[in-house]
């Protein structure tokens, strides 16, 4: 067989949301940090971030991983994330789904007795713990980068509505709202409008404020918008729009590391104390709040995400010579 690329990936998935791995068919990625190296893949290696996440070997709403040596000494690895739009500064479900895999796989070095992982990310050093249940299941935790509120209580006008919101740091930089404020309940048939209010709500925030984080000018913009309200005491469902329109099937784990700051910051929760997310597909993370801190001028907290992943295949993807779609495409 004749042809220009091949890629090896071990496919995951965590509550639902998918992590396509690299494993293979990669250069050589450039750069002294992770920041540098996310910056290295936007302009070099866009175009295998479209092979692999666009249709037809890929879809709308698929998300990948590549992993990395280490960017500082007392870390293990690094990771850099993908998704349909571009490469993401921090991925909590990512996180939960690479861990699973040293653990289970062998693919990278035996780490059947590892148990704790110290991870390079674009946004920050992330700690993750591993432990198998009764069933022998395995549960991962990680400890995220520090979280905050960034703007409380903001009025955006979109399409003649006022909403109010807050901008949260979770790892990435997202938009908290209530539904009930769009009359818009978190069911499957309302998902496409989800999509919609979520760009115009992201494009009316980023139009109105700066957002960057306050230590690192490369952590910028907004990611994503989660549509969030308490089902019942304790616990929290969401639905959350980010990237191009990209639902996570997820309860999104940077997503909850924020959703803990808001509720810090409200005085709903403590530390110590936890809440469980859930998401459109019923999956759910538990959160917990353990440290305070400042970033900035901004309180912030340490937050702990758990949750699981499993295998769901190992894939081979070529490119023939013949192929006139190298980056294929999104409908």
């Amino acid at each position: 067989m004749n042809y220009k690329k091949m890629i090896n990936t071990i496919d995951m998935h965590v509550a639902g949301e998918p992590l396509r791995i690299i494993m293979s068919g990669l250069p050589t990625i450039k750069g002294e940090t992770q920041l540098e190296r996310r910056a290295y893949c936007m302009e070099n290696l866009d175009g295998i971030r479209k092979f692999l996440m666009n249709e037809p070997r890929g879809h709308e709403g698929m998300y990948g991983c590549i992993i990395t040596p280490p960017a500082q000494e007392d870390s293990d690895f690094g990771v850099l994330f993908m998704h349909n739009e571009g490469w993401s500064t921090m991925c909590g479900h990512g996180i939960i789904a690479v861990v699973t895999v040293m653990i289970e796989t062998g693919a990278f070095g035996d780490n059947s007795d590892k148990r704790r992982f110290v991870i390079d990310s674009p946004a920050g050093k992330v700690i993750a713990h591993a432990q198998y249940d009764v069933d022998e299941e395995l549960l991962v935790t990680f400890e995220n980068v520090p979280s905050f509120v960034y703007l409380e209580d903001i009025t955006l006008d979109v399409e003649g509505k006022q909403l109010n919101a807050d901008v949260v740091f979770g790892g990435a930089f997202y938009v908290f709202l209530n539904n009930r404020l769009l009359n818009l309940p978190q069911k499957h048939e309302h998902l496409a409008e989800f999509k919609e209010w979520g760009a115009m709500i992201k494009a009316a925030v980023e139009k109105q404020y700066t957002i960057r984080h306050p230590l690192e000018a490369g952590l910028n913009g907004i990611y994503g918008v989660i549509f969030s309200e308490e089902s019942k005491e304790g616990t929290w469902q969401n639905i959350t729009i980010f990237a191009d329109r990209q639902i996570d099937r997820s309860p999104c784990g940077t997503g909850t590391s924020a959703k803990a700051a808001q509720l810090f910051n409200d005085s709903t929760i403590g530390a110590g104390d936890t809440f469980m997310n859930r998401s459109i597909t019923g999956g759910i993370f538990k959160g917990e709040v353990t440290t305070e801190m400042e970033v900035g001028e901004y309180e912030a907290v340490i937050a702990k995400v758990s949750g699981r992943a499993n295998i769901t295949g190992f894939h081979t993807f070529i490119l023939e010579p013949s192929d006139g779609m190298p980056e294929g495409f999104l409908l």
